[in-house]
């Protein structure tokens, strides 16, 4: 089972999350890429610290909006969203290089993921960009959403992820962010959810009934308030659950 975080979200003077402690406990790094979150020098740091640990690098991309970390919808035309991804995807690339590494998948951002998972202009969007870069880059998404179907489609590769501290709607799908219920905020619960999608590949969703949730990569936030704690207590779980975190690429 992979383990995943969301890196690298800060900007300038101002920093979120520990990364460094982060990418001593996950496989996989999604470093943001300058649009929703992230600068030159972060992208740098963190690729570099990500090399040094063997730890993958993916894109984490996300809409042009810093304000708004990436978590405000926006309307894009097709051809517009498919070209800031492709932007996103070399840039990072360019500071994957100095380190003898490379971008080895993509992960849809904030609003962008939610809105690829339903919206099939932006899931083209997301897959077109990745034809032009590398057919052979995985996209990390979640499972059975427009995304994942329109790149099974393609012939990219679907790697499925689950979201250990962010609670799930009985239909399967995330609690919005605007939902006070939307975050897991206890580290040793967050443990056990992480446990139950590696072994049972289920869920529980918020009214209490057991959905599926058959993932390939688990996904902790790097900016949810105890995100390292519960990095180590799911790295534990898991390895004691005989599913040692290993990177999917």
């Amino acid at each position: 089972m992979d383990l995943n975080a969301d890196l690298g979200e800060g900007f300038g003077v101002w920093q979120l999350g520990d990364d460094e402690a982060l990418l001593d406990l996950v496989t996989s790094a999604n470093v943001a890429c300058g649009f929703h979150a992230g600068d030159p020098m972060t992208m740098r740091r963190v690729c570099a610290a990500a090399a040094q640990r063997q730890v993958a690098i993916g894109a984490q991309v996300g809409y042009r909006d810093l304000a708004g970390f990436g978590r405000r919808h926006i309307a894009y035309e097709f051809a517009e969203l498919r070209d800031e991804i492709l932007y996103q995807l070399g840039a990072l690339d360019a500071f994957c290089r100095p380190y003898r590494t490379r971008v080895r998948y993509l992960k849809p951002h904030g609003a962008l993921y939610h809105a690829a998972a339903r919206d099939e202009t932006q899931a083209a969007a997301v897959v077109a960009a990745v034809n032009d870069y590398d057919p052979e880059l995985p996209v990390l998404c979640l499972p059975g959403s427009v995304l994942a179907q329109l790149a099974q489609g393609a012939g990219l590769r679907v790697v499925a992820e689950g979201f250990a501290d962010r609670n799930y709607l009985p239909t399967g799908q995330l609690v919005p962010r605007t939902s006070p219920q939307a975050l897991v905020a206890d580290p040793h619960e967050v443990a056990r959810r992480a446990v139950r999608m590696a072994t049972e590949g289920t869920v529980v969703a918020t009214d209490g009934s057991v959905v599926p949730c058959v993932v390939d990569s688990i996904c902790l936030h790097g900016d949810s308030p105890g995100a390292v704690t519960a990095a180590e207590l799911v790295r534990a779980a898991l390895v004691d659950a005989k599913t040692t975190p290993t990177p999917f690429t």
